[in-house]
């Protein structure tokens, strides 16, 4: 299939701001249809702003039948689903002594829950089109985040879920890819509850360990996610590919 297809149907999980924003345009940029979801309307409203071939959805993915909304509201609007970019994750936590149920489900819902339920009701159409699951994990989950151990966690459960779908997709045709972006600028850092010396001090860590020395753009990331996705890519599945600068060989 042409990369440039029009009738590509791509979903874009929380698409309203940062990774989810710069995919959800760099897609549209490629010609592809593209389901922006998010919770929130004004910022989906922004995403789609002169690109025609972005259509908001209003969602919030860890809501009860959300996922079967989703992708049944895609399959009927647009004639199906070539590409699942599960990319909606909030990161928020504490070190130990201070983590309760009330900061670790939403976590749980919204960075592991979540992709399970919305991958699971797209297999059929995936199936259908051969397509492609794109998850957005952490570099951290591969190293370790000091006082913040629930957050990585879940993204490293969703690697693990990548390499297992690969495996249990595969003689579909389906393939199931991630990327793991370091760290990159975006507001996701803004919603942690850190107070603005901790988040000062916490781009600091990280600038300190990325090789590059300096942040990533969310845009460098979307190039990755829809390389990844592309036609030219079909004989890589079940990879997690590093997005950095050089963090993890550190």
């Amino acid at each position: 299939m042409d990369t440039t297809s029009p009738t590509r149907v791509v979903v874009v999980t929380g698409a309203g701001t940062g990774i989810g924003r710069a995919t959800a345009r760099a897609f549209a940029g490629q010609g592809a249809t593209v389901v922006a979801v998010g919770r929130r309307k004004e910022p989906l409203r922004e995403t789609a702003e002169g690109r025609p071939g972005i259509h908001p959805f209003v969602a919030d993915v860890t809501a009860e039948g959300a996922a079967e909304q989703i992708v049944d509201a895609t399959v009927t609007a647009h004639g199906g689903l070539d590409v699942l970019v599960n990319n909606a994750g909030i990161s928020s936590g504490g070190p130990l002594g201070t983590l309760d149920r009330s900061v670790i489900a939403p976590l749980l819902e919204t960075n592991l829950v979540a992709p399970v339920l919305l991958t699971q009701a797209a297999v059929p159409a995936l199936k259908e089109s051969r397509g492609v699951v794109v998850n957005v994990s952490t570099t951290v989950g591969q190293r370790g985040w000091p006082a913040n151990s629930v957050y990585p966690a879940t993204k490293s459960a969703l690697e693990t879920l990548t390499r297992c779908w690969a495996l249990e997709l595969a003689p579909a045709g389906v393939r199931v890819v991630a990327v793991a972006p370091g760290a990159i600028d975006t507001p996701i850092a803004d919603h942690t509850g850190l107070s603005p010396e901790r988040l000062a001090a916490l781009r600091v860590w990280q600038l300190a360990h990325t090789p590059l020395g300096r942040l990533g753009r969310p845009e460098e990331v979307a190039w990755v996610i829809t390389s990844l996705a592309a036609p030219d890519a079909g004989f890589l599945t079940g990879a997690v590919v590093p997005v950095d600068g050089g963090a993890l060989v550190t």
